[in-house]
């Protein structure tokens, strides 16, 4: 049966066969992820069933499901649908599901409006500009999903402290590249020594983190030098960031690992080792737990190497 789902949407797509994509992106109910504690954002371009059929298996916390970037104008109409029908398939996920839409002057607006029938965790907007554009879109958008902004142009830089305007404004991405194209910066000024760069990333984390929203870093486009995106995530985390976008699994790994709350990581190896042994003295060694997901003799072994590194 997933053989055969898979092979029809490819299919479909192949032939460009939009009206058959529709009929199988049957609107549905999604159990909303609101857990706002994603440390790694990783892009997935909707166009590109192959990556979505591999959300579940992916180490990111959050999915940013991307009709804008990367998609050309042709095999937009297919991308959404395609978003859609994988959200249909994700009924509920530990994945925060994130679908990025075209700036609101290009098609943003009807998109948010289609995908209300879908329930996505949030929407993210690019090139947003002032509150009421802002406000504009929680009209539209559905009452239980999240939204959440690109921060790119100029207009959103100076208006900043502005744009929370509804609780369900949780998040901002930090969209450097454009943003510096816009407020007319060289982009030769993004590196980690540039005091520029450094304000940057300072005001846009202390402005988020006082209105309550969480700040996301920018994308390192460089994805293949790991060591230097290593350095870039050991000075936002000396900040106080905690997350960033990705773009390829390897940046994901990277900051998983180093965007990782250790007092939270104890706390819950200590849970996990008491639940662990209360069920071994029933004789049960491999169970589910509601919120800790599926424990068995490795994981309770791992929390227990953890508590050990953290009292010598």
């Amino acid at each position: 049966m997933e053989n055969d789902f898979l092979q029809e949407i490819k299919t479909a797509y192949r032939n460009r066969d939009l009206e058959t994509l529709d009929k199988i992106a049957i609107p549905t109910d999604r159990v909303i992820n609101k857990k706002n504690d994603f440390r790694s954002v990783l892009m997935l371009s909707c166009n590109n069933i192959k990556h979505l059929n591999k959300i579940e298996q992916l180490e990111a916390d959050c999915i940013m499901l991307n009709l804008e970037d990367g998609v050309s104008k042709e095999d937009k109409p297919f991308a959404l649908v395609l978003c859609a029908i994988f959200l249909r398939r994700l009924r509920e996920s530990d994945k925060k599901l994130v679908v990025r839409v075209n700036a609101l002057n290009n098609g943003g607006y009807e998109e948010i409006t289609y995908l209300n029938q879908f329930m996505p965790d949030a929407i993210r907007v690019p090139k947003i500009r002032n509150k009421k554009e802002v406000e504009d879109v929680c009209v539209l958008l559905h009452d239980d999903v999240d939204l959440h902004l690109s921060i790119e142009t100029a207009d959103a830089w100076h208006n900043l402290s502005s744009l929370k305007t509804d609780k369900r404004v949780t998040t901002f991405y930090l969209g450097i590249l454009d943003l510096f194209a816009d407020i007319k910066l060289s982009q030769s000024l993004i590196n980690r020594d540039n005091p520029t760069m450094l304000y940057m990333l300072s005001h846009f984390l202390v402005s988020c983190k006082l209105m309550g929203i969480k700040p996301v870093s920018f994308v390192y486009q460089e994805y293949k030098d790991l060591d230097e995106f290593s350095k870039w995530l050991s000075l936002e985390k000396s900040m106080g960031y905690e997350a960033k976008g990705c773009i390829s699994p390897q940046q994901v790994l990277h900051v998983n690992k180093i965007f990782v709350d250790e007092a939270k990581e104890f706390q819950r190896a200590q849970i996990i080792v008491k639940l662990f042994e209360m069920h071994q003295e029933q004789g049960v060694t491999g169970f589910v737990d509601d919120e800790y997901g599926f424990i068995d003799e490795p994981i309770y072994k791992g929390a227990l190497a953890l508590l050990y590194k953290q009292t010598t």
